[in-house]
Protein backbone atom coordinates (compact mmCIF):
# COMPACT_ATOMS: atom_id res chain seq x y z
CA UNK A 1 0.00 0.00 0.00
CA UNK A 2 1.10 3.57 -0.70
CA UNK A 3 1.83 5.51 2.51
CA UNK A 4 -0.62 8.29 1.65
CA UNK A 5 -3.46 5.79 1.28
CA UNK A 6 -2.55 4.14 4.57
CA UNK A 7 -2.54 7.54 6.25
CA UNK A 8 -6.00 8.46 4.95
CA UNK A 9 -7.44 5.16 6.15
CA UNK A 10 -5.74 5.54 9.52
CA UNK A 11 -7.20 9.01 10.11
CA UNK A 12 -10.74 7.76 9.56
CA UNK A 13 -10.10 4.78 11.84
CA UNK A 14 -8.82 6.96 14.67
CA UNK A 15 -11.63 9.47 14.26
CA UNK A 16 -14.14 6.62 14.52
CA UNK A 17 -12.42 5.53 17.74
CA UNK A 18 -12.93 9.01 19.21
CA UNK A 19 -9.33 10.21 19.01
CA UNK A 20 -9.44 13.99 19.22
CA UNK A 21 -6.57 14.93 16.90
CA UNK A 22 -6.61 11.94 14.59
CA UNK A 23 -4.69 13.51 11.63
CA UNK A 24 -1.75 14.57 13.82
CA UNK A 25 -1.60 11.27 15.68
CA UNK A 26 -1.83 9.20 12.50
CA UNK A 27 1.10 11.12 11.00
CA UNK A 28 3.21 10.68 14.13
CA UNK A 29 2.51 6.95 14.23
CA UNK A 30 3.18 6.46 10.53
CA UNK A 31 6.48 8.32 10.79
CA UNK A 32 7.47 6.17 13.75
CA UNK A 33 6.54 3.02 11.84
CA UNK A 34 8.83 4.18 9.04
CA UNK A 35 11.55 5.00 11.59
CA UNK A 36 11.85 8.64 10.53
CA UNK A 37 11.22 12.07 12.09
CA UNK A 38 7.64 13.21 11.60
CA UNK A 39 8.77 16.34 9.73
CA UNK A 40 10.13 14.12 6.93
CA UNK A 41 6.98 12.08 6.43
CA UNK A 42 5.61 14.30 3.64
CA UNK A 43 8.63 13.40 1.51
CA UNK A 44 7.71 9.72 1.72
CA UNK A 45 3.92 9.72 1.38
CA UNK A 46 4.16 8.33 -2.15
CA UNK A 47 6.46 5.49 -1.07
CA UNK A 48 5.30 1.90 -1.11
CA UNK A 49 5.07 0.59 2.47
CA UNK A 50 7.24 -2.45 3.12
CA UNK A 51 5.56 -5.33 5.01
CA UNK A 52 7.47 -4.62 8.22
CA UNK A 53 6.38 -0.98 8.17
CA UNK A 54 2.76 -1.99 7.56
CA UNK A 55 2.84 -4.40 10.50
CA UNK A 56 4.31 -1.76 12.83
CA UNK A 57 1.78 0.84 11.68
CA UNK A 58 -1.13 -1.54 12.23
CA UNK A 59 0.08 -2.27 15.77
CA UNK A 60 0.43 1.45 16.45
CA UNK A 61 -3.07 2.15 15.15
CA UNK A 62 -4.62 -0.64 17.21
CA UNK A 63 -2.99 0.76 20.34
CA UNK A 64 -4.10 4.31 19.59
CA UNK A 65 -7.63 3.19 18.76
CA UNK A 66 -7.73 1.68 22.26
CA UNK A 67 -6.84 5.22 23.40
CA UNK A 68 -3.28 4.48 24.48
CA UNK A 69 -1.37 7.80 24.35
CA UNK A 70 0.92 8.36 21.39
CA UNK A 71 3.86 8.99 23.71
CA UNK A 72 3.52 5.52 25.21
CA UNK A 73 3.19 3.90 21.78
CA UNK A 74 6.33 5.52 20.40
CA UNK A 75 8.03 5.50 23.81
CA UNK A 76 8.95 9.15 24.05
CA UNK A 77 7.69 12.68 24.55
CA UNK A 78 9.32 16.00 23.72
CA UNK A 79 9.47 18.38 26.67
CA UNK A 80 11.31 21.72 26.72
CA UNK A 81 13.03 20.67 23.49
CA UNK A 82 14.34 17.34 24.79
CA UNK A 83 13.16 13.78 24.31
CA UNK A 84 12.11 11.78 27.39
CA UNK A 85 11.29 8.10 27.62
CA UNK A 86 7.64 7.51 28.56
CA UNK A 87 5.92 4.27 29.62
CA UNK A 88 2.64 3.40 31.39
CA UNK A 89 4.59 3.62 34.67
CA UNK A 90 4.92 7.42 34.47
CA UNK A 91 2.80 10.44 33.63
CA UNK A 92 2.90 11.74 30.09
CA UNK A 93 4.63 15.15 30.50
CA UNK A 94 2.12 17.97 30.03
CA UNK A 95 2.82 21.20 28.11
CA UNK A 96 1.57 23.26 31.06
CA UNK A 97 4.34 21.86 33.25
CA UNK A 98 6.75 23.84 31.09
CA UNK A 99 5.34 26.89 32.88
CA UNK A 100 6.80 25.50 36.10
CA UNK A 101 10.15 25.16 34.33
CA UNK A 102 9.97 28.76 33.14
CA UNK A 103 9.23 29.94 36.65
CA UNK A 104 12.08 27.94 38.13
CA UNK A 105 14.57 29.26 35.60
CA UNK A 106 13.90 32.86 36.64
CA UNK A 107 16.40 32.38 39.48
CA UNK A 108 19.26 29.83 39.39
CA UNK A 109 19.66 27.04 41.94
CA UNK A 110 22.67 24.89 42.77
CA UNK A 111 20.82 21.98 44.38
CA UNK A 112 17.34 20.84 43.34
CA UNK A 113 14.87 18.37 44.82
CA UNK A 114 11.99 17.02 42.70
CA UNK A 115 9.28 15.31 44.76
CA UNK A 116 7.18 12.75 42.87
CA UNK A 117 9.71 12.92 40.06
CA UNK A 118 8.09 10.27 37.82
CA UNK A 119 10.01 10.24 34.54
CA UNK A 120 12.37 12.87 35.95
CA UNK A 121 11.26 15.39 33.36
CA UNK A 122 11.22 18.42 35.71
CA UNK A 123 14.47 17.70 37.53
CA UNK A 124 16.40 16.69 34.43
CA UNK A 125 15.20 19.66 32.41
CA UNK A 126 16.37 22.04 35.13
CA UNK A 127 19.75 20.31 35.45
CA UNK A 128 20.20 20.44 31.68
CA UNK A 129 19.49 24.17 31.76
CA UNK A 130 21.79 24.73 34.76
CA UNK A 131 25.09 22.97 33.91
CA UNK A 132 26.55 23.55 37.39
CA UNK A 133 23.55 22.26 39.35
CA UNK A 134 22.99 18.88 40.97
CA UNK A 135 19.70 17.37 42.07
CA UNK A 136 17.71 14.53 43.54
CA UNK A 137 14.45 13.03 42.37
CA UNK A 138 12.18 11.19 44.80
CA UNK A 139 9.25 8.92 44.04
CA UNK A 140 7.25 6.20 45.75
CA UNK A 141 7.32 4.09 42.56
CA UNK A 142 10.46 2.13 41.78
CA UNK A 143 9.20 1.59 38.23
CA UNK A 144 8.99 5.34 37.73
CA UNK A 145 12.48 5.82 39.15
CA UNK A 146 13.82 3.27 36.69
CA UNK A 147 12.50 5.43 33.83
CA UNK A 148 13.98 8.55 35.43
CA UNK A 149 17.38 6.86 35.65
CA UNK A 150 17.10 5.90 31.97
CA UNK A 151 16.24 9.49 31.02
CA UNK A 152 19.17 10.82 33.04
CA UNK A 153 21.50 8.48 31.16
CA UNK A 154 20.03 9.44 27.78
CA UNK A 155 20.61 13.13 28.56
CA UNK A 156 24.11 12.64 29.94
CA UNK A 157 23.06 13.75 33.43
CA UNK A 158 23.80 10.61 35.45
CA UNK A 159 26.66 12.27 37.32
CA UNK A 160 24.47 15.18 38.48
CA UNK A 161 21.12 13.48 39.16
CA UNK A 162 20.41 11.00 41.94
CA UNK A 163 17.12 9.18 42.49
CA UNK A 164 15.66 7.94 45.76
CA UNK A 165 12.69 5.76 46.63
CA UNK A 166 10.86 7.99 49.09
CA UNK A 167 7.35 8.85 50.25
CA UNK A 168 7.73 12.62 49.91
CA UNK A 169 10.49 13.57 52.39
CA UNK A 170 10.66 10.26 54.25
CA UNK A 171 14.08 9.25 52.84
CA UNK A 172 15.40 12.71 51.97
CA UNK A 173 18.34 14.32 53.76
CA UNK A 174 19.92 17.73 53.40
CA UNK A 175 18.74 21.10 52.16
CA UNK A 176 18.02 22.38 48.69
CA UNK A 177 17.91 25.75 46.95
CA UNK A 178 14.83 24.69 45.03
CA UNK A 179 12.11 22.12 45.68
CA UNK A 180 9.76 21.36 42.79
CA UNK A 181 6.82 19.02 42.50
CA UNK A 182 3.97 18.08 40.21
CA UNK A 183 2.20 15.81 42.70
CA UNK A 184 -0.98 13.76 42.21
CA UNK A 185 -3.82 16.21 42.79
CA UNK A 186 -6.94 14.97 41.00
CA UNK A 187 -9.79 14.49 43.44
CA UNK A 188 -11.48 11.12 43.83
CA UNK A 189 -14.69 12.50 42.34
CA UNK A 190 -12.91 13.81 39.23
CA UNK A 191 -11.26 10.54 38.23
CA UNK A 192 -14.25 9.12 36.34
CA UNK A 193 -14.37 12.18 34.09
CA UNK A 194 -10.81 11.90 32.82
CA UNK A 195 -10.11 11.17 29.17
CA UNK A 196 -9.45 7.47 28.44
CA UNK A 197 -5.84 8.31 27.53
CA UNK A 198 -5.33 9.42 31.12
CA UNK A 199 -7.73 7.29 33.16
CA UNK A 200 -7.01 3.99 31.42
CA UNK A 201 -3.31 4.33 30.63
CA UNK A 202 -1.52 6.52 33.16
CA UNK A 203 -0.64 5.34 36.69
CA UNK A 204 -3.40 6.27 39.12
CA UNK A 205 -0.85 6.65 41.91
CA UNK A 206 0.58 9.61 39.98
CA UNK A 207 -2.84 11.09 39.21
CA UNK A 208 -4.78 11.07 42.46
CA UNK A 209 -4.17 10.77 46.21
CA UNK A 210 -7.91 10.27 46.67
CA UNK A 211 -10.21 12.48 48.70
CA UNK A 212 -9.90 16.21 48.02
CA UNK A 213 -6.60 15.81 46.19
CA UNK A 214 -4.75 18.04 48.67
CA UNK A 215 -2.94 15.45 50.81
CA UNK A 216 0.36 15.78 48.89
CA UNK A 217 0.43 19.55 49.50
CA UNK A 218 -0.11 19.02 53.20
CA UNK A 219 2.78 16.53 53.29
CA UNK A 220 5.07 18.80 51.28
CA UNK A 221 4.23 21.90 53.30
CA UNK A 222 4.76 20.08 56.60
CA UNK A 223 8.44 19.32 55.92
CA UNK A 224 9.60 21.65 53.15
CA UNK A 225 11.04 24.31 55.45
CA UNK A 226 13.31 21.67 57.02
CA UNK A 227 14.80 20.93 53.60
CA UNK A 228 15.18 24.41 52.12
CA UNK A 229 18.18 26.70 52.33
CA UNK A 230 17.41 30.13 53.90
CA UNK A 231 16.71 31.74 50.53
CA UNK A 232 15.26 28.57 49.01
CA UNK A 233 12.25 28.36 46.76
CA UNK A 234 9.45 25.85 46.37
CA UNK A 235 7.34 25.53 43.22
CA UNK A 236 4.37 23.16 43.00
CA UNK A 237 1.70 22.51 40.42
CA UNK A 238 -1.93 21.89 41.36
CA UNK A 239 -5.40 21.45 39.91
CA UNK A 240 -7.60 24.13 38.37
CA UNK A 241 -9.74 24.73 41.47
CA UNK A 242 -7.13 24.11 44.16
CA UNK A 243 -5.01 27.26 44.05
CA UNK A 244 -6.45 29.02 47.08
CA UNK A 245 -6.47 25.85 49.15
CA UNK A 246 -2.83 25.17 48.37
CA UNK A 247 -1.88 28.73 49.25
CA UNK A 248 -3.69 28.38 52.59
CA UNK A 249 -1.90 25.10 53.31
CA UNK A 250 1.48 26.73 52.67
CA UNK A 251 0.64 29.81 54.69
CA UNK A 252 -0.36 27.73 57.72
CA UNK A 253 3.09 26.09 57.68
CA UNK A 254 4.99 29.37 57.71
CA UNK A 255 5.31 30.24 54.06
CA UNK A 256 5.01 33.91 53.22
CA UNK A 257 4.93 36.21 50.22
CA UNK A 258 3.05 33.57 48.24
CA UNK A 259 2.19 34.59 44.70
CA UNK A 260 0.18 33.18 41.81
CA UNK A 261 1.50 33.72 38.29
CA UNK A 262 -0.64 32.99 35.26
CA UNK A 263 0.14 30.87 32.26
CA UNK A 264 -2.03 33.06 30.01
CA UNK A 265 -2.16 30.62 27.08
CA UNK A 266 -3.65 27.82 29.17
CA UNK A 267 -5.28 29.98 31.85
CA UNK A 268 -3.19 28.35 34.54
CA UNK A 269 -1.51 30.01 37.48
CA UNK A 270 1.59 29.51 39.50
CA UNK A 271 2.76 30.91 42.81
CA UNK A 272 5.96 31.68 45.60
CA UNK A 273 7.28 30.91 49.01
CA UNK A 274 9.58 33.01 51.12
CA UNK A 275 11.00 35.75 48.95
CA UNK A 276 10.67 33.48 45.97
CA UNK A 277 8.30 31.02 44.24
CA UNK A 278 5.65 28.23 44.69
CA UNK A 279 3.82 27.07 41.57
CA UNK A 280 0.03 26.79 41.65
CA UNK A 281 -2.03 26.41 38.43
CA UNK A 282 -5.40 28.05 38.99
CA UNK A 283 -8.06 27.99 36.26
CA UNK A 284 -8.86 31.65 36.45
CA UNK A 285 -7.53 34.51 34.35
CA UNK A 286 -5.20 36.23 36.80
CA UNK A 287 -2.14 38.05 35.57
CA UNK A 288 -0.46 38.03 38.96
CA UNK A 289 -1.57 37.96 42.55
CA UNK A 290 0.96 38.65 45.26
CA UNK A 291 -0.04 38.17 48.88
Amino acid sequence: MIAADALRTAIVRLQTAGVQDAPRDARLLLAHAFGMPSNRLTLHLHDQMMPAVSVRFEAHLAARASRQPVSQIIGQRLFWGRSFAVTPDVLDPRPETETLIAGALQSPASRVLDLGTGSGVILLTLLAEWPGATGQGADISQEALDIAVQNAANLGLTDRAAFQLSDWFSNIDGRFDLIVSNPPYITASEMAGLAPEVHDWEPHIALTPGGDGLAPYRAIAASALDHLTPAGRILVECGPSQGRDVMDILALKGFSKISILTDKMRQKCFGVHFETTVHVPLAQIIDQIVL
